[in-house]
């Protein structure tokens, strides 16, 4: 078995264990079971890092075998410098979530745990696809996992937020699926994916087939106008289905537009980049300002991941080197700094057991150690430098002030609409004298949440302070990207 498929297969296997064969009355040894299971998939996904070969835009790890011989499909999995992080970046969050639900999830513990696990291989499957039919399988299966997560462990208004999640991401997905097999037909019958990049495609294909693939990831992403359903469902999914959902499920939809909208339609990408960068400068202020207004800790930590988000696709659509590589590094950093901000909120609820800013003052009072890493995740929300949140951030406005100077304007403008609200969020919670008798008896971080807090925060640091082992694996790809991009596929 090839490293990839281990990375995939394993947690789904242990995970199908826990889910099946776990015990209510077992729930020590579930959690056990799955943080092993979930370390052990973090150290298949280490060699994909330490083997990988910088210089070459070229897929490595590759594996491939035929699966529905009639209709060509394959198994074929590979990864190149746009998507080898994110299957460490999975691995590595899914092991902070088995132990960020340690003591808090009591009930269908083996449920849970084994439903996480199964979502990790699932989406470790998502990045390393190249047959269009097995992408649009394990993008699709994504979903199923998440969605139990959401109705079962939610909030009061679980089964709202659940079906809306399930309903908007699914409809964008048939158009994609209407993609698929379009290309699968152009292509003389195949579904791989670097075939697809090859294909000449007359102007009005491409501009459906980006309007298709657009349908399906900027939903996911999400982007504006189509973001609504993220803040609802992050208000009522469990903390660790937050964790998951900000640091990595919304890496997906940008993926997507990386690995197929901009390859397989060049010249559409080109004509519509205005609206992608106008949809990502509304995202990265309109949504900024309304993280401002938020009352609720976790619907304000999500808008502000609409408005970082937009950052991404601002740069993949500014098509130059400084502006792609940003978007990749700055999914990156989103995914250590908003898992850490969901798990800090989840850390005061399950203390409180409210999310509402109005309800908390003073925490700093009570829990030094815990208010310490809050300001380094809330700084590094706000971008400062020698954070992870800087990197990105950074290298897309340099980017955009490259292409248009009111453009990097704009968007550097987030920086202070970001800096506004997380700094408002954290003075109004932790700084000042103690708010109320609730925020009076809270006791410190214990050694679990301490582990789980400075692993992210080692992350977020050694990010900001060293960035080049991360931009040095993509450097190849992104290049080759925007080489393939440039040129022409019209007939």
């Amino acid at each position: 078995m090839g490293l990839l498929s281990l990375a995939i297969w394993l947690p789904i296997t242990i995970g199908a264990l826990l889910l099946f064969f776990g015990r209510e009355g077992q729930a020590r040894a579930v959690r056990w079971a799955a943080l092993i299971g979930a370390i052990a998939s973090f150290i298949a996904t280490i060699p994909v890092y330490t083997r990988f070969a910088l210089g070459t835009a070229k897929m490595q790890f590759v594996e491939k075998s035929v699966w529905i011989e009639r209709f060509n499909v394959h198994y074929h999995l590979g990864v190149d410098g746009l998507s080898m992080w994110f299957v460490l970046l999975t691995s590595f969050i899914t092991v902070i979530v088995v132990i960020a639900a340690w003591e808090v999830i009591t009930e269908r513990v083996n449920q849970y745990m084994g439903a996480f696990l199964i979502l990790s291989g699932l989406m470790i499957g998502v990045f390393s696809a190249l047959d269009g039919i097995l992408f649009y399988v394990f993008f699709e299966a994504t979903l199923i996992p998440m969605y139990l997560i959401i109705g079962i462990w939610g909030g009061p208004n679980k089964i709202y937020a659940a079906f809306k999640f399930f309903l908007y991401t699914l409809l964008g997905s048939l158009l994609m699926l209407v993609a698929l097999i379009y290309l699968y037909h152009a292509s003389n019958g195949s579904f791989d994916i670097l075939t697809w990049h090859k294909l000449p495609l007359a102007a009005t294909p491409q501009t459906l087939l980006f309007f298709a693939f657009f349908a399906a990831f900027a939903v996911k992403v999400p982007m504006f106008p189509v973001h609504t359903w993220l803040p609802d469902v992050h208000v009522e999914a469990p903390t660790g289905g937050s964790a998951v959902l900000a640091a990595i499920m919304l890496k997906l939809g940008a993926y997507g537009f990386l690995r197929f909208s901009m390859p397989i339609a060049p010249d559409a990408s080109r004509e519509w980049a205005w609206l992608m960068i106008g949809l990502s400068l509304i995202a990265v202020v309109y949504v900024g300002l309304v993280a401002l207004v938020q009352q609720d800790m976790k619907k304000l930590v999500a808008y502000s991941s609409v408005a970082h988000m937009g950052f991404v696709t601002l740069g993949f659509f500014i098509f130059n080197d400084l502006g792609v590589a940003g978007g990749i590094v700055q999914m990156i950093a989103h995914g250590f700094v908003s898992g850490a901000m969901f798990l800090c909120i989840g850390v005061l609820y399950d203390r409180v057991h409210s999310r509402q800013i109005a309800d908390y003052g003073g925490v700093v009072n009570t829990m030094p150690k815990f208010a310490a890493f809050a300001l380094l995740f809330a700084m590094a929300n706000c971008g400062l430098p020698a954070t992870a949140g800087f990197v990105g951030e950074w290298m897309v406005i340099l980017g955009a002030v490259k292409a248009n100077f009111w453009v990097g304007l704009l968007a550097a403008s987030a920086l202070i609409f970001g800096a506004a609200y997380t700094l408002w969020m954290y003075k109004r919670v932790y700084l000042g004298p103690v708010g109320n008798k609730h925020v009076e008896e809270l006791t410190d971080i214990n050694g679990r949440e301490f582990l789980m807090l400075a692993l992210l925060a080692i992350a977020v640091l050694y990010m900001g302070l060293f960035p080049k082992p991360f931009t040095d694996v993509m450097d190849s790809s992104v290049a080759e990207l925007l080489r393939h991009v440039a040129v022409s596929k019209l007939p």
